[in-house]
């Protein structure tokens, strides 16, 4: 073997030697949320948003209905 194989097969080994040691003492970064979490997140704000819109509009209806002497079904 010439030498520069063996220094360029050195140089391969402590840099492959480095990256592994690396990796195992430092964690890995995780920032942020999964792609699933985030989805649900995202579902449970617009089923909230819709809710009180929702109740918003039917709070409305019934008052423009009682104004004008109706009653109208319900809790």
């Amino acid at each position: 073997m010439s030498t520069q194989t063996l220094v360029h097969r050195a140089v391969g080994a402590t840099l492959t030697w480095r990256d592994r040691v690396a990796t195992l003492l430092h964690a890995r970064d995780e920032r942020g949320l999964s792609q699933s979490t985030e989805q649900a997140l995202l579902v449970a704000g617009a089923v909230a948003v819709g809710t009180v819109i929702a109740g918003a509009v039917l709070l409305y209806v019934r008052g423009r209905l009682a104004e004008a002497g109706m009653s109208v079904g319900g809790p």
